[in-house]
């Protein structure tokens, strides 16, 4: 058997094979013998029906079919094992020539992990940047915590304005007619957010409390519902309840209620050295992801197409997710911005591409480096993941070879990054250091991206083979396109 191999565009390789005549005559004569022991044909034992009949059954040039499909099997396997490739997925084949008495002629591309080139990952020329604290962002969190421990009072002496807290009834006809979802005996709303139609809260600031109101309004162009999308309603509106917030005063007592604080000053000091902790947990954080965008930006590779579609696929289940926890449905999503399936994939796959490099340029950093990961590390990990999550299939990922993959690669990744990071404090000891909020080391299971590729059991780029990853068969990874 003759194979050439040939490097072809989005990590791929092409093989032309070419397999010698009397392996597929051979091919042939055991096609027979399989069809015949799997067809039953009157007057004929089992295995013994010849070519001819067995064809006058199943039709002509089913032998032949069954010899080559077989054939194109054993050799595709042999060929790949022969030059040492380890295919992402099923190899794309192209049959060029099935002649019996002839050799027959294939090719296979195959789509491969891709060779990453590094370029400069540690001499970068940029700085960390801690974010100052002053009174202003002080005064800013004291008053958020001043809204939220404000209290609610009714309000008798003026009319409605913005910043209130309303409970409304209304009733909405277009054309005279009531119409679906235009009406409500209560609802509460905060006057000046716009949470309904725009414009409709401007006509309740100045109703006092137990006054009504009527107006006509139109509804958005580009309103979910077609029925009313530009189309003039009427309202009327009944203002049933009225409240302002009232905020304590910033002063001594507050403090107190806030916690162990003796005075105002106490706690705007506690305040602005969690704030300080906060920048420079931010500083890190922003530090890193300049150093692996630099890593990336000068690192060589060319992805292949089965990567980033497996990236899109995890970036919508991580959409799904995101949409669930606001209660909405990805069916109303896709109604109220008329997106099909194809177009979203089309809006990730950009960010796809870009996380998928980010991946496995970090793996590639990650293994010059020598960074290494445990088991008991990765085990600590599954152990965390049957706490945290309650579903069975996402524990089976976490427990599975592929899940355990997963898990390492993204410490690996992490611990990468903390050493890179790490590194540039030693070398630059007049920086401040860069502590984490929370110094409990990286946590494979703390992301969006973990919970996805456990739903769609994904294999992390960064852990195939020459990674660590080996759930790929040389065997039957293949399809059939004939010509």
């Amino acid at each position: 058997m003759n194979v050439t191999s040939t490097p072809a565009p989005k990590s791929s390789v092409l093989l032309e094979i070419e397999v010698p005549a009397e392996k597929l005559d051979r091919a042939v004569r055991d096609a027979t013998g399989r069809l015949s022991r799997r067809t039953r044909i009157a007057g004929f034992r089992p295995g013994k029906a010849p070519r001819h009949i067995v064809e006058r059954v199943l039709g002509p040039g089913t032998v032949l079919e069954e010899a080559v499909e077989q054939l194109i099997q054993d050799s595709y396997r042999e060929a790949v094992i022969k030059e040492g490739i380890i295919p992402l997925t099923n190899a794309d084949v192209e049959v060029i020539e099935a002649v019996e008495g002839q050799p027959l002629r294939f090719k296979a591309t195959i789509q491969v992990r891709p060779e990453v080139v590094l370029g400069d990952y540690a001499n970068f020329n940029f700085t960390p940047e801690i974010e100052g604290v002053d009174d202003a962002k002080v005064d800013k969190v004291i008053d958020e915590l001043r809204d939220q421990n404000a209290t609610l009072a009714a309000v008798e002496e003026r009319g409605a304005q913005n910043g209130d807290w309303a409970v409304i009834g209304f009733r909405g006809t277009k054309d005279g007619v009531p119409f679906d979802g235009g009406s409500s005996e209560r609802m509460p709303l905060i006057i000046g957010e716009d949470r309904l139609i725009p414009g409709f809260e401007a006509n309740i600031v100045g109703l006092t409390s137990g006054e009504s109101t009527a107006f006509d309004i139109t509804f958005p162009e580009d309103y979910p519902e077609e029925s009313l999308a530009g189309k003039p309603v009427r309202f009327e509106v009944d203002l049933k309840e009225l409240r302002e917030k009232i905020l304590p005063a910033a002063d001594d007592a507050f403090a107190q209620n806030m916690g162990e604080y003796t005075t105002l000053a106490a706690l705007r000091e506690e305040v602005r050295d969690r704030l300080g902790r906060n920048a420079l947990d931010h500083a890190r954080h922003a530090f890193s992801d300049k150093i692996i965008e630099y890593a990336v930006s000068n690192a060589t590779i060319e992805l292949p197409d089965i990567l980033v579609d497996q990236e899109v696929e995890v970036m919508h289940d991580e959409f799904r997710s995101s949409l669930a926890r606001q209660g909405i449905s990805e069916e109303a999503y896709g109604k109220a911005t008329g997106k099909s399936e194809s177009e979203l994939h089309a809006d990730f796959r950009p960010q796809a591409e870009h996380r998928t490099k980010v991946l496995l340029v970090l793996s590639k950093i990650a293994e010059a480096e020598g960074v290494t990961v445990s088991e008991t590390d990765v085990l600590e990990q599954v152990d965390l993941a049957r706490r945290r999550y309650s579903d069975p299939k996402t524990i089976k990922y976490f427990e599975s070879e592929r899940g355990r993959n997963f898990i390492a690669s993204t410490l690996r990744r992490s611990r990468l990054v903390e050493s890179l990071v790490e590194r540039w404090l030693v070398a630059h000891p007049e920086h401040p250091a860069l502590p984490h909020i929370e110094d409990n080391g990286p946590d494979a299971m703390d992301t969006p991206q973990a919970e996805a590729a456990a739903s769609l059991g994904a294999t992390d780029p960064g852990s195939l083979p020459g990674g660590h990853d080996h759930d790929h068969d040389h065997g039957d990874d293949h399809d059939h396109n004939h010509a």
